[in-house]
């Protein structure tokens, strides 16, 4: 095999949304406050019974019934979070204990919001190089339980959910080379650390640099798959801020794409956001197998990531 493609995608939000106006009864906030800074409306929040494993499951499983693959199809189990609590089991083997994956090697991937293109690159070389033949890659996170419910700043911004991908070896590549690196002298601006964990930022710093230095970043992806900005049927970019997402789109010139908008009812849900609202443009029909799609991520370490791919 010379690649790999991504056969089928899924996805899964916990049941429960908190919507700009409930937020405003726990901080000093209002519902036109957060859609003109941010444009997010609602947010999903899991409950404390629902851990990231299982949202992840949910998610893998859905994407396995849409490539018509079982469990014991599986050989590569790549999951992206920043959210694991616990540092063994790693995420990887507890989805793959939920799904009844036989013997698959299980990497987790802690790349916070660019972490689901690191996962996808990483997956694809396996299968390139004939380490696996088929790969569940994962992104999914539960951002509120890193979250300070006080801080109005962040908590407006966050919500739960996952998104996986099914990736097999292909004759043809169907996932274009991986773009990626960070600004480790920059790490700071995005942070999830202390004990207990919580999420922190700052916003003007990391605004500045992914308005000014993602479109450049963007259109270098494009030209490693071989591909115009305006050949693209899709735009997926890290679901962090419609101020963000909108004038990156606009910039890369991609003018006849679908450009995912998903933060607006799902907020940031950091690894989750790309494959979360990539499956939702799949199931809804807004882009179909073959098109090519970008996909971005961008966010903690000030890392970045992106690859062309082809909807499955």
């Amino acid at each position: 095999m010379t690649g790999s493609r991504i056969s089928a995608v899924g996805h899964y939000q916990p049941a429960r949304v908190l919507t700009n106006e409930e937020l405003a009864g726990m901080v000093d906030t209002s519902d036109a406050w957060i859609t003109s800074r941010v444009g997010i409306r609602t947010r999903h929040i899991a409950g404390p019974e629902e851990p990231v494993d299982e949202l992840a499951a949910h998610a893998a499983a859905k994407a396995l019934a849409a490539a018509g693959r079982t469990a014991a199809d599986i050989d590569l189990v790549v999951v992206a979070t920043s959210t694991a609590i616990d540092r063994s089991p790693n995420m990887a083997a507890r989805v793959a204990a939920r799904l009844g994956i036989p013997c698959p090697a299980v990497l987790d991937v802690n790349v916070v919001c660019a972490g689901f293109p690191h996962a996808l690159a990483t997956a694809d070389h396996a299968l390139r190089a004939g380490a696996a033949q088929r790969a569940l890659v994962i992104g999914a996170d539960k951002m509120s339980d890193v979250t300070d419910w006080t801080d109005r700043s962040t908590c407006v911004l966050v919500g739960d959910g996952a998104g996986a991908a099914v990736v097999e070896a292909a004759e043809e590549a169907g996932i274009g080379p991986v773009l990626w690196g960070s600004v480790p002298e920059m790490g700071h601006a995005v942070r999830i650390e202390g004990t207990p964990p919580r999420f922190a930022q700052e916003g003007q710093s990391v605004y500045r640099w992914a308005t000014t230095r993602l479109p450049s970043l963007a259109r270098q992806v494009c030209a490693k798959a071989g591909l115009a900005p305006e050949d693209l049927a899709g735009v997926v970019l890290h679901q962090a801020n419609l101020r963000i997402i909108e004038p990156l789109a606009a910039r890369l010139g991609a003018v006849d794409a679908v450009v995912a908008r998903d933060v607006t009812d799902s907020g940031n849900t950091s690894a989750a956001s790309i494959p979360l609202a990539l499956s939702k443009l799949v199931e809804r029909g807004e882009l179909t197998t073959g098109d090519p799609v970008l996909l971005f991520g961008f966010g903690g370490n000030l890392s970045y990531a992106g690859q062309v791919v082809r909807c499955p």
